[in-house]
């Protein structure tokens, strides 16, 4: 399979992230959880005074090493840069967009097919968002299991956690969301249907 152009990967970089940013943004703008480290930064940035972009940058970076030490220095550095771009994207949304009336069912449906879009363009150009993408990834490569059906069980373990924090109907509909983010994923990344070379 032609390998796509340095070019090509920037562009997506930069497109997949402003797509999962988004998806972010209606998932905040509904208060709701999600999977991953995205949903712990989200969970953190209710009880700890800091912005979900610093949090969700400082929960990935230990998987930024875990991704240059499995896939290469290029596959964590697109990373890298795709996690503080995420970061940028979504503390600064709220600047160009306003949400004035939230259905909470739409936001979680939206809000988990724009991040899980956004996702599958990264994996597609050497990158990832860090955090557990990496070890999804890592998984597929090693196991052949699809990435979607391992971050579908981790989103899962986060939301039942996270139980113990939100009242139970928040809890339903970011489930609706991390389904929607994880059909995304699902179908659309398979290992043997596209086969992407991180060295």
């Amino acid at each position: 399979m032609a390998k796509h152009t340095r070019k090509e990967d920037w562009i997506a970089i930069l497109t997949g992230t402003l797509i999962v940013a988004q998806g972010i943004f209606f998932l905040q703008a509904a208060h709701l959880l999600t999977g991953g480290t995205t949903g712990l930064a989200l969970l953190l940035s209710k009880v700890v005074p800091w912005s979900f972009g610093t949090l969700y940058f400082l929960t990935n970076c230990p998987f930024y090493l875990l991704a240059w030490k499995r896939f290469g220095t290029q596959f964590a550095l697109n990373s890298a840069i795709s996690g503080a771009l995420v970061s940028l994207f979504a503390d600064h949304l709220h600047l160009v967009i306003h949400v004035d009336m939230v259905n909470p069912v739409y936001c979680a449906i939206a809000g988990g097919l724009l991040m899980g879009l956004g996702m599958l363009i990264l994996f597609r150009h050497r990158s990832s968002l860090g955090g557990f993408n990496v070890l999804c990834l890592y998984v597929q490569d090693k196991f052949g299991i699809s990435v979607g059906k391992t971050q579908m069980a981790i989103d899962l373990t986060i939301l039942v956690t996270s139980y113990f924090f939100v009242e139970p109907i928040i809890l339903l509909y970011s489930i609706i969301g991390v389904l929607a983010l994880n059909l995304v994923l699902g179908m659309n990344h398979k290992p043997h249907r596209y086969i992407v070379k991180y060295n």
